[in-house]
Order: structure tokens, then sequence, then C-alpha cells
């Protein structure tokens, strides 16, 4: 049976490039980077050349990237980090971050600090205006995603930054959707901290950074011996760094190529499912947005038993809702981007990736109209699918 994954935002199958840079570091380069005698200093060696990789590809300085474990641990570093540094107590976010941002957010409501969640209008965004006028005097932190991984809209992070350095207060930006995915610039959007994640872009699980700009007020969340300059304490993850580092090129040789592919994939996507089945919506911005990711609105359906469906038929999307405690609800995205609940619950993800080709996109566009036709036809409210 042909398979076609179309989860990419989830995750991403490890590049063979990436694979074979990684090996020596687990068996004949195995030192612990820490150490003073040659097998550490070799190990030293290859961490120092992956942070100047990375950086290079950044535009920042090396001193200015900690390594992580992946993504949730960055946001959870920058935020808290920063929290912990400032007496006063104010943070800025949104309705639609990642959990990583929102939860950690959460928890420091819970120990006393005020957090203002932003609205966003129907596309998913973000306004500056808002923004501007949530700051009060004792604000330390504007966190706000830059790439939102389930409708894919880009925020005006641009903007957002202006307001933020205008107001000398640190802007942290999760960038984990959009590192090597579309070129941007760290300095000229006024960030002051950002995340990525390596397995976003076919580098491994378990690694990623954190952007912290220098002059940043922040302290370390995790102790325990100097690694990375006192800011993250651990053994470094040597074959997992170099792996990260290795993706990180290879995204920056084809990133602008491979999005104007993806995105033109996406396009053909969309415009096959609109030809052919009624009731269905665009979910997030309709220019603004990731290359790679669509996010359709189903009405009428449940959009787990469309992701079984096509699962058997090969192909793996995910869904914009999620099963809770056994009761279905629909996306807080969604939800907060004001999409009615007989939309949201039926809305369905793709997220392409460089696997994806012309004729997996076509099939997917054979296949889907006639799920969707069953499922509804199984419901007690049946709506038409064939357009």
């Amino acid at each position: 049976m042909r398979r076609i994954y179309l989860d990419h935002n989830a995750s991403t199958p490890v590049h063979p490039e990436v694979v074979a840079a990684m090996l020596p570091y687990f068996s004949e380069q195995f030192g612990n980077a820490s150490s003073i005698h040659s097998f550490g200093r070799d190990a030293r060696d290859a961490v120092e050349a992956a942070r100047e990789a990375i950086t290079g590809f950044l535009g920042v300085a090396p001193d200015e990237f900690v390594f992580t474990s992946g993504g949730t641990e960055s946001d959870n570093l920058a935020i808290k980090g920063v929290a912990h540094a400032h007496r006063t107590v104010h943070i800025i976010t949104s309705q639609v971050e990642h959990h990583a941002v929102l939860r950690t957010c959460q928890a420091l409501e819970g120990a006393g600090y005020a957090v203002t969640y932003l609205p966003v209008d129907g596309n998913g965004l973000v306004s500056p205006d808002d923004v501007r006028r949530a700051i009060r005097p004792d604000t330390i932190l504007v966190t706000i995603m830059y790439g939102n991984s389930e409708v894919g809209t880009i925020m005006p992070i641009e903007e957002i930054g202006r307001i933020a350095q205008e107001h000398r207060i640190p802007f942290h930006v999760d960038a984990v959707q959009v590192f090597g995915k579309i070129p941007f610039s760290v300095r000229g959007a006024g960030i002051s901290l950002l995340s990525c994640s390596s397995h976003k872009i076919y580098g491994p699980k378990g690694i990623g950074g954190l952007y912290v700009r220098k002059g940043t007020k922040m302290v370390s969340v995790q102790h325990g011996g100097d690694h990375e300059r006192r800011r993250r304490a651990g053994t470094e993850n040597v074959p997992a760094i170099v792996g990260f580092a290795t993706a990180v090129a290879l995204r920056g040789r084809d990133i602008t190529e491979e999005a104007i592919r993806v995105s033109a994939l996406r396009n053909r996507l969309w415009e096959g499912v609109q030809a052919k089945v009624s009731d269905v919506r665009l979910n997030g911005h309709p220019t603004r947005r990731l290359p790679g990711t669509l996010n359709m609105g189903f009405r009428g359906i449940e959009a787990e038993s469309l992701i079984l469906a096509l699962d058997l038929k090969g192909i793996g999307a995910s869904a914009g809702s999620a099963c809770t405690s056994g009761s279905l609800e629909p996306s807080y995205v969604l939800t907060a981007m004001g999409v009615p609940t007989e939309w949201a619950l039926g809305a369905l993800r793709c997220s392409l990736g460089r696997s994806t080709s012309g004729e997996d996109i076509d099939y997917v566009v054979e296949v889907l109209p006639a799920a969707v036709k069953r499922i509804r036809s199984l419901s007690p409210a049946a709506t038409p699918t064939i357009a």
C-alpha cells in the first residue's frame, strides 16, 4: 500500500546525511565534552563547530546560543529564566501559543506572576497594537510564536519586536515551526530570545537550542555543572548536536527553493479538495502562513474519523482537535480564532515536507473526498460532500 506522510509539523524523518554525520560520535568519538583529555577535547571541538554552524545560519554570535533538549525546554528556559531574574511580575503572550509556552505561563501564574493572554483575529494573527496596549510598567517579557503549528499563520514578529524594543522589554519568539523553513532575521526582528528544534528540520529528536541576545537578563533553571556557560547544566548530547548542525546546514542550502516547492504542493492540495468537497473551509491566514501547512475544516464530521479513514489508505495527517477525558473538544487555537465548533471539530492538518511529491498530493485529492462523503453519510446530520 502507498504510504504518504503529511505530518511534518509534528516530526520529520532524519536526513541520511544527518545520520552519517552522527554515527562516529556514538562510537569512535564518544568522549564527554567537559573532559580535558583528548577524547573530551574532540567532543568539545565538535560541539563548538556545531554551535558556530547554527549561529552562522541565524546570524548571531556563538556565545549567544544554548543547546537544550528541544523546543519545550528552550521555551521553559527562556520564559522562566527571564521571569526568575526579575522582581516585577508581568508577562505578555497569546492565546494560541504552543503548550510549552502556555503551560509555562500558567505555572508562573500559580507562583504569583501576572500573565496577559492576547486574543487573535479570525486568521490567527496577534495585533501589534494589542501588544502595545498590554504593556505595563512591570512587564518583563513578551513571548509570541513566529508560526503557528496548527494553522501555519505567521505572526507580525518584526512589528511586535519593534514595540518590545521601544519599551526595552525582552522579546521571546518560539520559532520551532519556522526555523529552517523560511528565511528571517533574528537581529532585524528585535528578538531577544528564540527557541528552535532539530526534529522539525530532518534532524534528530531530543536536541534544540535557545538564542539569548547578549545583555538579556535571565538565570538558569536547571542546576548542576557549568555546561553551556552555566546557562544549562547537563552533559552535552554530542551526537545529536552534530546532527542538529548538519540538518541546519542542509536546510540553509535549499531553504528558499524548498519553500517555493512545498507552497505550490500545498496550494495544489487545497485547490483539489475545494473542487471536490463542499462545506470545507481554510483555517488560518490565506497568505501569511508556513509553506507546507494546510489546515482544512470539514463541517459535519469529526476529524479523528477522517484521520483513521486516511490512515487506512496509507496517509498520515493530524487533527486540529483533541480528545480530552473521553469528550471531543475543539482545538484551542481554532476556538481562539472564533471558528465555529461545527467546523473546528472537523479540522484536518496536512503538513508537507521534502518527501512530499505531486503524485502524493494527487493521491490524497483522490482519496479524501470519498472518505469525507462516507463519514458524513454515517452522520445523522449528513451534508453533501461532492461539489
